[in-house]
């Protein structure tokens, strides 16, 4: 009886619905999509290139800081997003490591096997390099990356991506026969405090990187022709060009535009001297398209603190709030399922359970190959997450009620749905509102590593103040902890409200 109350469940039919249609939304307008990966040219460049398709009535929609080389390579093949600028020995080294590519005619012929193409190169070559401090370099007497080999001793500090990227660490190290054991991963942007702190002596760097100016840093010659050139280029799905025909006549106008001292002073104008007072990426992007291209730009504004507080906090409450809304339509019927039977039960809350302890990033990551990037595999894997607290506040709310008043209720002719409605979940209800309590309070956290794929919310401030400006991760870490107790507040005035006084002894 209660499995056939649980499948004819208006609710139950509603949240099937929902994911149905999750799984089933594509893209169909007219949009480009352009993302960025985790550092400032990266994001500055997708501006750029945003602002001059919307500059020719494009509609364009910007994912910033969507991850790594092989997540953006991903997205874009999977037609989660339309372009994103790379460079050609990333491609060339990480994209298509082992197929013997040599030189742009040969990127050129493996991208179109999936459907994307490559503009010109855009004018600057952002090869990797070595730095340190210039003071140590001098001290030590290193002046090549192959003078390493001599300092067994000391600390490296490599961005994540060049830990295990083809053309990063493991090959560098082999070519140049180092031995250093204390080689650190870390992100890129909080290398550069490492090393300003001493608390690493050699860091891998971005050729175009203005810090290496601002922290007047050494940059050791690539003696034996490690790496190889990077120039930047924008990758673009070919498909694309079906929706917008003069997309690669519009993209053609920032080949051989931007050249390696361009790129340097728009990096500083975001990042370095007067911290905290930087200007945004978009600005300095419709600086540069106005001076050097002569584009008329739409009119960009610095957004404000508190326009960005609502914007993320819209974000943030919808991620938290559908999540939660699917979850408490399903996980309350499979608690009262696992109440009613042991063998069900057991069932329940292990594979509830098991979902708690995957990592929420695994998870994230996980929903991406089903559900593609920003809003849908966030909001699958928040509601995965806000299961087992509903499932086990449900379920324990209802073993905890006196076997007694069942068999009253039972002496009198009540209906096993009739007690089920009248009697169990009115005695339950302290304890499933703690569970969505602590759901909800949980789902708030979580949801700041949305941005990591694109989703937004309370965590996209804190993912940029990484690699920008460190003041701007209060700017998503103290709303998510004040949503959080303002969300623990609400459901206590709610159980104060709801749950007869009787019931609430126990707490009070």
């Amino acid at each position: 009886m209660i499995r056939r109350y649980f499948l004819k469940d208006p609710l139950i039919i509603c949240l099937i619905s929902t994911i149905i249609l999750l799984l089933g939304c594509q893209r169909t307008d007219k949009r480009i999509i352009i993302s960025s990966k985790l550092f400032t040219e990266s994001v500055l460049l997708e501006n750029i290139v945003g602002l001059l398709l919307e500059s020719e009535n494009v509609e364009v929609k910007h994912i910033e800081e969507l991850g790594g080389t092989q997540f953006l390579w991903r997205a874009l093949i999977r037609g989660d997003i339309d372009i994103y600028p790379d460079y050609t020995g990333t491609i060339a080294q990480e994209i298509f490591a082992g197929k013997e590519i040599h030189g742009n005619a040969d990127i050129r012929r493996a991208l179109k096997a999936y459907g994307i193409e490559m503009s010109r190169p855009l004018g600057f070559n952002n090869t990797y390099a070595i730095g340190m401090k210039r003071e140590l370099a001098k001290k030590l007497n290193i002046q090549n990356i192959s003078d390493l080999k001599y300092h067994p001793t000391l600390k490296l500090g490599f961005s994540n991506e060049f830990m295990n990227r083809n053309d990063g660490w493991p090959g560098l190290r082999k070519r140049y026969e180092l031995t250093q054991r204390d080689v650190q991963g870390l992100e890129h942007a909080l290398a550069y405090q490492g090393l300003e702190s001493d608390s690493i002596q050699a860091i891998d760097l971005y050729m175009t990187d203005a810090e290496i100016q601002y922290y007047d840093l050494k940059v050791l010659k690539d003696d034996l022709k490690y790496f190889p050139a990077y120039d930047a280029v924008l990758l673009y799905r070919a498909d694309a060009k079906k929706r917008i025909p003069r997309l690669a006549h519009v993209l053609s106008e920032l080949e051989g535009a931007i050249s390696e001292q361009i790129m340097v002073k728009l990096n500083s104008q975001v990042k370095t001297k007067d911290k905290g007072k930087g200007k945004s990426e978009a600005y300095v992007a419709a600086q540069f398209l106005k001076q050097s291209l002569s584009v008329k730009v739409k009119k960009t504004h610095e957004s404000t603190l508190f326009s960005r507080f609502i914007r993320r906090t819209k974000e943030h409450f919808f991620l938290v709030g559908i999540s939660l809304v699917m979850a408490i339509l399903l996980a309350i019927p499979l608690g009262i399922l696992a109440s009613k039977s042991k063998r069900t039960g057991q069932f329940i809350l292990s594979l509830t359970g098991l979902i708690q302890t995957i990592p929420s990033l695994v998870l994230l990551v996980f929903m991406i190959p089903l559900l593609g990037i920003s809003e849908p595999p966030a909001i699958i894997a928040l509601f995965l997450y806000s299961l087992l607290p509903i499932v086990r506040g449900t379920y324990t709310g209802i073993q905890e009620i006196p076997q007694g008043i069942r068999e009253s209720a039972e002496a009198i002719g009540l209906p096993s749905l009739a007690i089920l409605r009248l009697i169990e979940i009115p005695l339950a209800t302290r304890s499933i509102l703690s569970g969505i309590k602590t759901s909800a309070v949980i789902n708030v956290g979580t949801a700041t590593l949305g941005a990591f794929i694109g989703a937004g919310g309370y965590g996209q401030p804190i993912l940029t103040g990484l690699r920008k400006d460190f003041t701007l991760i209060w700017e998503g870490a103290i709303p998510a902890a004040l949503m959080a107790l303002l969300i623990q507040w609400g459901f206590d005035l709610s159980e104060r409200l709801i749950v007869p006084k009787g019931l609430r002894i126990k707490s009070e």
